[in-house]
């Protein structure tokens, strides 16, 4: 298949899964969508302009795919230059500077993502709303341009709820934020709906998937102690919560930056699943992937090299 091929199919299947977090989130989502993209073709234009030697172009579908991942991942009161700032981050530093196409060695959204957390962790949490403000354009866009201040109807994403619930079971957690749990759980849902597109078509195999689907559910398995206080989440709540199906199908299926043998898939992919796990359990992130899939990044030329020895091959 070639790179626009599988990047157009990708951008399709992204669309249930973003429709979803318009309909629960407001229009917020489409704004960061709408500017990420925009933001994107900009920079990749500017850059391939002053790099003539760099692989790709900015009608490969490329970039356009790390803009949208990007977009889908913000919160939908992110100031517009915040998420600009994540979306040059991630092409410049995450694709271009390895050469462009086919080249990096981390994920570019991932990399845009990891770098917005860390440099704006309040920013990013700013995901739950108890007012209809969502839905009123004149105080989200200026709210998205910087000119109005969020006070006192922001809050966390499931996640970052259920770490600090202070002392309540997760039965009692799910009665207290049993709408936004279900608001992540229909997300969640919906990007599996477009990662069985992607496998109908043949963009992707099921194998990563499912080992990162796999990885997620052992790890929980192993230390749920059937909803305690204590509790580190109950299976469910781990595969329907946070980015879980978005990663599993859309991100860590990357074939640049994931190996090539398909053992050493598995294992890449396996990893990332309770790497996820941990990050979210007892890392100072509420949800892991980012980091997870850079962790796993990083190790996916020594898996190749341990279990295929054959160098991995570039996109053109």
């Amino acid at each position: 298949m070639k790179t626009q091929q599988f990047m157009y199919h990708t951008l399709i299947a992204l669309l249930p899964g973003a429709m979803v977090m318009a309909y629960f989130f407001g229009p917020g989502i489409v704004i960061n969508l709408a500017a990420c993209i925009a933001t994107g073709w900009l920079c990749e234009t500017l850059v391939y302009r002053l790099n003539k030697t760099a692989n790709g172009h900015p009608s490969d579908g490329s970039g356009l795919l790390t803009c949208a991942l990007i977009g889908l991942a913000l919160p939908p009161f992110l100031p517009i230059p915040i998420a600009m700032a994540g979306v040059v981050f991630a092409l410049v530093f995450g694709k271009h500077v390895y050469g462009g196409l086919g080249q990096n060695i981390f994920n570019p959204a991932m990399v845009g993502y990891a770098g917005l957390i860390i440099a704006f962790p309040m920013a990013m949490t700013q995901w739950q709303s108890s007012t209809p403000i969502s839905y009123d354009l004149y105080p989200l866009i200026l709210i998205k341009t910087g000119l109005l201040e969020i006070q006192g109807f922001s809050g966390a994403t499931p996640l970052d709820l259920f770490r600090h619930r202070q002392g309540q079971t997760v039965a009692e957690f799910w009665l207290t934020q049993g709408t936004l749990m279900s608001a992540f759980a229909w997300i969640n849902i919906a990007f599996l709906v477009g990662g069985l597109y992607l496998l109908k078509v043949k963009v992707i195999s099921w194998h990563m998937p499912a080992a990162t689907l796999i990885g997620i559910l052992v790890a929980s398995l192993v230390f749920y102690d059937s909803g305690s206080s204590a509790s580190l989440g109950s299976p469910l709540l781990h595969l329907l919560s946070g980015a879980t199906m978005l990663g599993a199908f859309f991100i860590v299926t990357d074939p640049v930056s994931s190996p090539d043998a398909r053992l050493a898939q598995l294992i890449y992919a396996g990893g990332i699943g309770v790497l996820i796990f941990l990050i979210r359990s007892i890392g100072a992130y509420p949800d892991g992937l980012a980091f997870a899939v850079l962790l796993m990044n990083a190790s996916s030329p020594l898996l190749d090299l341990w279990l295929s020895q054959k160098p991995k091959k570039s996109w053109s």
